[in-house]
Parts: structure tokens; sequence; C-alpha cells
């Protein structure tokens, strides 16, 4: 009967000594599991959330997408491809926020803003339409928008009753630059807006977050981002094509006339 006593008390204490446990490595556990989500916030994928109306109706303002952080690490940016990027030091805010007023505000904005349950003051979420060397145009006969000449039907992303610009534009994307719009165009401070500042209202390849591919909140909009099929025209990418080419024959055409002066030079010695 003592030893059962015993054993009965050993064990009741045990019990209590794992729940002393548990709560003793809470803090710890809460801690890794807060490093391992930064991490994988940090290099591979994070939430973002929508703060406005410019990207309606593709996403709502509310909206929740996780972005691919890895996806242009083995392909290069797609026309067509809903990007996030960095608008510090260039673009201005779409959504005006307030300071937090103290230290403490501020972390929790920040934890906030980092796992997109808040959005970020200077992150943007658009539409690539134009990427390094293309002419985008608006708008042609139609109303359209044109990338190197090639007219884009809109229509199955763009805000139902908005036309693809009011106003005309014309540029040639510049090296490493994207020329990006919302696909709510009548409300959307993109790449039109910006036409003042450098690049012409482009933005940095260096300063894309990466790819939004998934909307996950609410649940019962969660959906894939695909590309629309407009940017899959054979027309556009034999235009890409041969944009592509275009310094590579000029090289060849210079080419030749060097190779034949250097045999001459050769003949005479």
């Amino acid at each position: 009967m003592d030893v059962v006593a015993e054993d009965t008390q050993q064990n009741a204490k045990g019990g209590k000594d794992k729940k002393g446990s548990f709560w003793r490595e809470l803090p710890v556990l809460v801690v890794v599991a807060l490093v391992l989500a930064l991490l994988i916030k940090s290099f591979v994928v994070q939430a973002f959330y929508i703060p406005s109306e410019s990207m309606e109706n593709t996403l709502l303002k509310n909206d929740r997408v996780l972005v691919n952080k890895l996806v242009y690490r083995v392909r290069d940016i797609e026309r067509g491809d809903v990007v996030v990027f960095s608008g510090v030091d260039s673009w201005g805010g779409e959504a005006e926020y307030e300071e937090p007023g103290n230290p403490v505000a501020a972390f929790f904005r920040w934890v906030g803003t980092a796992f997109g349950v808040v959005p970020g003051e200077k992150d943007y979420i658009k539409r690539v339409i134009g990427v390094p060397g293309d002419t985008v145009k608006c708008c042609d006969a139609k109303g359209r928008v044109t990338v190197n000449g090639v007219p884009l039907n809109e229509e199955s992303y763009l805000y139902p009753g908005d036309v693809p610009s009011i106003g005309n534009f014309e540029i040639v994307v510049p090296a490493d630059r994207l020329w990006v719009m919302g696909d709510h165009r009548a409300v959307s401070l993109d790449s039109r807006s910006h036409g003042g500042d450098p690049g012409g209202g482009t933005i940095p390849i260096g300063q894309v977050i990466g790819r939004a591919f998934v909307i996950v909140w609410p649940f019962d909009r969660a959906a894939v981002l695909p590309i629309p099929d407009t940017f899959d025209q054979p027309a556009l990418h034999a235009a890409q094509a041969a944009s592509g080419a275009a310094p590579l024959l000029l090289g060849f055409t210079m080419a030749f006339p060097l190779v034949a002066l250097r045999r001459r030079i050769r003949v005479r010695r």
C-alpha cells in the first residue's frame, strides 16, 4: 500500500512538473515560430494585404494574397504577372496611414505588415503590362493598349465599365524597368500617373518583391491569379523575339565590315 501511495504521489508530482515545463517552454516555442515565419516571409512566401481598389475586380480591398519571392530567381518577370513592389523613395502612397504614436504600436504595426495583417505603407500591387524594350502605347483606333503594336484584349481583368486608359501615352520601357497598371484603371495611380518621375513612370525590377499567385482571404474568394490569355498572343511573343534579336542582327551587320577591313590589312602586310 505504501508503495502504491508513493507511486501515486510521484505521478502527481510528475504531472505538475510536465505542466510547468510546458508553460516554461511556451515562450521559446512562440519565439522559434516567429523566427521561422519571418525567415519564410523574407525569402520564400509572404502574405500581403490589399489596401485599395486599384486592382478591382481581380483583387478587392482587404483581400490577402500570397506572394512568391523565389519565382523570379528561376524565370523572368512576364507581362500579365501581378507583382508586389516597393515604392520607397519613389511613388507616394495610394492609401494614407497614420504613423504609430509610440514604439510599441510601431512594433505591432511592423509585425502586422510582415504577416499581411495590415497594409504596408510603401508596398504596391499592379499588373505588369510592359517589360524592358517594350513599346507600350494607348490608345489605338479601338481604344486599346498596345504592346509592340499588338493590341491587348483586357476584358477578362479590366474593371467593368473602365476604359483601358483615359489619357494617351507612349513609352519604350527602359532596361531593368517595368510598366505596370492597375486593373481598375479609373482609380489606379499606376505608371501613367508617374510620367514625371525617373524612368517615365516605370518601376525598377530590383524593387519587385515577388509575384502574387493566390488569394487566400477571405476564404470564399480563394483563387489563383493566372496570367490572362491576351498575354499569350503569338504576335506579342514574335514582336518580343524580334526586339531581342535586333541587337544581335546589328552586331552581325557591324561585324562584317570590321572582318573585311582586318583581312585587307593582313593582305597589305
